[in-house]
């Protein structure tokens, strides 16, 4: 074992009881009682695991273990509380000295302040080598071509320190200091320390001339009103850069990579040691199940690999929120704590209702009516939507020289009629040479408004919705009276009963080929915005743009801010924030709501309403963007596909019954959600049980 912190220290401590025969060495090179950093935090879920492996090391843990349930979050001289969130933490020192002590005990040989041989000399005398040298890993860097690594540096500065103020949870500060906004993450480990990470952005470290010798006591007085007159601790405390550490494989031959060393995740949500015990306890375990060490390492990484990925993924996802906080900052305590808390997207709407019911009630009532964000009305332009969900523009490519025909009546009529506040046609060509197929529906002769009449008509008198037609051109030939195209489409909209446009200027059509450094080196937006004025008039325009090209040398999200405010300076009423198909070598970074944060930084710099889009699948997922003010309204396409009645079934899933759900007269028997199978349970307890939503941490325990 190359490495005695927590995650070799535990490994070996696991394998020797199982099985007293092994063999087990563990070089160290520092002492015993050297350590960096302060506390480290647990969550349930992976303690429960620790308490099935090893008994022992669980009860010496949990004597020593700090507890609490709350999430505090200073910000702009408000606490915004939330409960029900279950930790536990223990000083770094006293894990370390619990895993000693009991690998002594069964007897593994524990050399301390000795210098590991590499893993190859090991290898060929060893069955097994762990190699669990953390986020710098020799061992790792030695077999480079075999591990793969990849080392992602981050922007941010942080420097990890102690504080004699004993917090009572898990503690967010967020000070905007004259240099720019900092943020602390600090939680309390035993009865008189605290950790306290303080964090920043590049701009605002170098704007306060931070430096390792003067930084504690610099942030000892840009703090100083959250530490109460207490005093910081260091400990090796240097300014830091992250690293997110993958590897495309944690094993070669007999030698495997162990916690830090294999990957790594972003300390805001805590799971650094968490990770490194559980992949100890993985690796043990498989061991224990396969007679040889190739089956064992090859399950091992099968087992783990998928759970790391997911954690890093969450991970990801709250470090870019503290990158970007400089534009986070503004919103109201209420919503700004909320969007902290479900930034990473593992705590969302429905997670912390089921947490902490008063504080998701509290925040219901601060947003609107007190009924869930997804069912609060909109004010559009001079628009009223019932609700905040958009059908998003599906291209069907099903009509005849552009008329619309069965399929998008079928199609459009359906995601009304499931109670869409608004829906949006798919991509509509304003001439014939402005069609991407043959088969596009089309918006230029007295016939195609007729057949969107239908559309327009059905969906106005049987259903709750408004519904809007995407107005494009596909051709690249700028000879066409673009211009004068699109101004008759828009005058052809309010014939066919529209009652609002949505203008494609993304995805690789005419206007977005203007806003693109790939395929206009100039990025000229003069010509969409000609276009926008030319389509203005008697109904108000969203503009959809593609907010990156996922491609090196493309559209940047500062380019999509500025392009987003030009369009709503010209008149646009919302931007719809979609992102790529401009190029063909794109790689976007597909994922669960992978495009809401462009919407989310558009809408803060901006000022601009938004629509999210693009992997928004769940009713929890959408409550999270609308109430974390994230975007103003949420478009759901694929989900609705699969369900087009997904905004009612979303209704009745949350208990809502109110106007913002619109049960057609034909459907209105089935607002209610079927009967299902379950029984009350009956209470059993003779003494009020303690509340472990809103559990706190005091000083004397």
């Amino acid at each position: 074992m190359i490495g005695g912190g927590p995650a070799g220290l535990y490994f070996a401590a696991l394998a020797k009881s199982l099985d007293p025969t092994r063999e087990i060495t563990v070089w160290e090179r520092n002492a015993p009682d050297d350590t960096f950093g302060f506390g480290v935090v647990f969550s349930d879920e992976t303690l429960d695991g620790i308490a099935a492996a090893d008994p022992e090391i669980f009860g010496a843990m949990e004597s020593e273990f700090a507890r609490w349930s709350d999430i505090d979050i200073h910000y702009r001289g408000r606490v915004e509380t939330s409960g029900g969130h279950g930790f536990a933490a223990i000083s770094r020192m006293r894990l370390l000295q619990i895993l000693q002590q009991r690998c002594l005990d069964l007897g593994v040989d524990v050399r301390f302040q000795s210098v590991a041989p590499t893993a190859a000399e090991l290898s060929g005398e060893y069955d097994l080598v762990v190699a669990a040298d953390g986020v710098n890993s020799l061992t790792r860097a030695a077999h480079a071509e075999v591990f793969q690594p990849s080392l992602d540096v981050r922007n941010c500065r942080y420097m990890w320190l102690g504080t004699d103020r004993v917090f009572e949870a898990f503690t967010f500060i967020i000070a905007e200091t004259p240099h720019g906004p900092m943020q602390v993450h600090a939680y309390p480990f035993s009865g008189d320390r605290s950790t306290f990470i303080v964090e920043m952005t590049e701009r605002t470290w170098q704007a306060a001339d931070l430096t390792d010798e003067c930084g504690p006591m610099r942030l000892a007085e840009l703090l100083g009103d959250h530490l109460g007159g207490h005093k910081l601790i260091t400990n090796n405390s240097k300014w830091l850069r992250f690293t997110t550490v993958r590897n495309k494989t944690w094993r070669h031959g007999n030698i495997v990579l162990l916690g830090d060393a294999a990957h790594t995740a972003h300390f805001s949500i805590g799971s650094g040691t968490k990770l490194a015990m559980e992949d100890a306890l993985a690796l043990v375990a498989n061991i224990q199940r396969h007679q040889d060490i190739p089956t064992a390492l090859e399950r091992y990484e099968a087992d783990r690999r998928p759970v790391v990925q997911s954690t890093q993924r969450a991970a990801q996802a709250s470090l870019e929120w503290f990158e970007t906080i400089e534009h986070a900052v503004g919103k109201a305590p209420e919503q700004f704590a909320f969007n902290l808390l479900t930034r990473s997207r593992r705590v969302t709407y429905d997670n912390l209702r089921q947490r902490d019911p008063a504080y998701l009630s509290r925040l219901d009532g601060w947003f609107g009516d007190g009924n869930p964000p997804l069912f609060q009305p909109y004010e559009l332009g001079n628009l009223s939507l019932r609700n905040r969900i958009v059908s998003a523009p599906i291209t069907l490519d099903a009509a005849v020289d552009g008329v619309p025909g069965d399929v998008e009546f079928a199609h459009l009529v359906g995601k009304a009629l499931g109670g869409s506040g608004l829906v949006l046609t798919g991509r509509t060509a304003v001439s014939v040479e402005g069609r991407k197929t043959p088969a596009c529906t089309g918006l230029y002769t007295d016939e195609h408004v007729r057949a969107w009449r239908r559309i327009t008509d059905f969906v106005h008198s049987q259903t709750g919705s408004l519904i809007g037609v995407q107005l494009s051109h596909a051709s690249r030939d700028l000879s066409l009276r673009v211009e004068d195209q699109f101004t008759e489409a828009a005058r052809r909209a309010v014939e066919a009963g529209f009652d609002i446009i949505e203008l494609q200027a993304g995805h690789g059509n005419l206007l977005s080929v203007h806003l693109s450094p790939l395929t206009n080196p100039g990025l000229d937006r003069s010509f969409p915005l000609r276009v926008l004025d030319s389509v203005l008039g008697e109904l108000p325009v969203i503009v959809r743009i593609s907010a990156v090209d996922w491609a090196p040398g493309g559209t940047t999200i500062e380019d999509a801010v500025e392009t987003a405010a030009a369009f709503m300076a010209h008149g646009a009423v919302a931007i719809d924030v979609s992102s790529g198909e401009v190029v063909a070598h794109e790689k976007p970074a597909y994922g669960r709501s992978y495009q809401t944060p462009f919407a989310e930084r558009i809408r803060a710099d901006v000022g601009a309403p938004t629509i999210a889009v693009g992997g928004i699948s769940s009713y929890d997922d959408a409550n999270s963007i609308v109430l974390a003010g994230r975007a103003d309204l949420v478009a759901i396409g694929q989900a609705q596909l699969h369900d087009p009645s997904w905004p009612l079934h979303a209704a009745a899933s949350l208990g809502y019954a109110g106007e913002g759900a619109f049960w057609p007269a034909m459907h209105r028997a089935g607002s209610r959600r079927p009967l299902s199978a379950g029984r009350p349970r009956p209470q059993l307890s003779l003494r009020p049980t303690e509340d472990l939503v809103h559990r706190r941490w005091r000083a004397n325990g």
